[in-house]
């Protein structure tokens, strides 16, 4: 990769007439993941004679035969590569996670796991103002000007709502800040951030000012309402962190942000609190905004 280059994921929604083949696709992407890890499940331990019980680490490319077979043998309309996709995603969670059976992936109910199509470097292309996957277009708000870029890989993902979105990883130039600071952030509840150089984040306590309205429709069994909610909630926040990030990104050379884990604090009775806050949020905010402009967050 050029180092006047750096990736960066683009995320547009998909119209909503595609969603009926992507839910198929989705479907299909859970049985393979099921299917590798049944595998994996009954076969990682092997009785070998005069030696007894023995463990094998199963790689993707050990799976790759039998799951390529497992789809064609269903009739599947997944490309090949997505296949493959799904099994290396699998393989890289049960390593991540120490696991030989990881969570399956539930296509319906409750509990359903929401829409997955993953797909690698040069599967998807921008042709005649539209994504073209496995011989199928699909129309996007395009906001990015895609035509301009080259697609590497990446994957076509469902929200709680039932909207579709195109990701892809592509390479864009690295911008050069004029800023030369440095500055320390202290991240808190009632301000979100400190910065040593005065400039404070005030928490807005999006969660904690809808909660009568998130109430009142979960009584009324709105589900529909309900997830609107969330999600012009989850905007919102987003929003009021990125016009923070942008400014402090583009001040400062040098970014160093207190070590607070807000997967512990969740445990406790500040949850609500935390959450809202998004301290998660904006320390990714921060360091993608920082990869780009040549500078690293710390």
């Amino acid at each position: 990769m050029n180092p006047e280059t750096t990736l960066k994921t683009l995320k547009v929604r998909i119209k909503d007439k595609h969603a009926p083949l992507l839910r198929q696709w989705a479907f299909e992407c859970n049985q393979i993941w099921n299917e590798a890890n049944a595998i994996t499940a009954e076969y990682s331990y092997m009785p070998i004679p005069e030696v007894g019980w023995m463990r094998f680490n199963f790689s993707a490319f050990d799976l790759a035969k039998s799951q390529a077979i497992f789809a064609k043998s269903r009739g599947f309309s997944i490309h090949s590569q997505t296949v493959q996709e799904v099994t290396e995603a699998h393989a890289k969670a049960r390593k991540q996670f120490k696991k030989d059976k990881l969570r399956w992936r539930v296509s319906g109910g409750s509990r359903r796991a929401l829409g997955w199509v993953p797909f690698k470097s040069g599967a998807a292309v921008w042709k005649n103002g539209q994504v073209r996957y496995n011989k199928h277009f699909f129309k996007v708000w395009d906001s990015y000007s895609l035509s301009q870029f080259a697609f590497r890989s990446g994957s076509f993902t469902e929200d709680s709502r039932g909207r579709w979105y195109f990701n892809v990883v592509v390479q864009v130039p690295v911008i050069e800040m004029s800023g030369r600071g440095e500055i320390g952030i202290d991240l808190g509840l009632k301000k979100v951030a400190t910065c040593s150089n005065g400039l404070k984040l005030e928490s807005k306590q999006f969660y904690r000012n809808a909660e009568q309205q998130l109430g009142i429709a979960q009584r009324a069994n709105k589900k529909k309402r309900v997830k609107a909610i969330h999600a012009r909630l989850k905007n919102r926040r987003a929003n009021h962190l990125h016009q923070f990030t942008t400014k402090i990104v583009r001040e400062n050379s040098l970014i160093v942000v207190g070590n607070v884990s807000s997967s512990k604090l969740v445990k406790t009775k500040m949850a609500k609190s935390v959450l809202d806050a998004g301290w998660f949020m904006l320390k990714t905010q921060l360091d993608a905004k920082s990869k780009r402009s040549m500078y690293s967050i710390q």
